[in-house]
């Protein structure tokens, strides 16, 4: 697997990004508590763009984004679905979770990360 492959993005996304990441939603700061300081052996990063869009997190070692769908997201399933698309065509790995399971089922939230992961790292 490349070390921190680097996909380009829009500079304009920069101050949006740095914006998300200070007003975080309560699902995202309970993930980001999980994630952060390499928690899985890997670095995770939040509100992260990558070519015309930002990603709630991502970890450029293994090209996995992970989305925390919450209410906006219940009438953008079209535009989500071609974000996605476009978003696998560069090789990233896209793991979704509702808003509400965060919250309530946190453990089985991690133990999906943790599965995905292992399933990147034996490729």
């Amino acid at each position: 697997m490349s070390e921190n492959s680097i996909i380009p993005y829009n500079p304009k996304l920069k101050k949006l990004a740095r914006e998300l990441r200070n007003n975080s939603t309560l699902a995202e700061v309970i993930l980001w508590q999980n994630l952060k300081g390499r928690s899985y052996g890997h670095e995770f990063h939040r509100q992260v763009p990558i070519d015309e869009f930002i990603v709630d997190f991502y970890c450029h070692e293994l090209k996995l984004a992970i989305e925390i769908d919450g209410n906006t997201h219940d009438y953008n399933f079209d535009k989500d679905e071609i974000r996605q698309s476009k978003l696998e065509s560069f090789g990233i790995t896209f793991i979704r979770f509702n808003d509400n399971d965060v919250k309530k089922n946190i453990t089985d939230v991690l133990r999906s990360i943790e599965f995905k992961i292992t399933e990147i790292e034996n490729r």
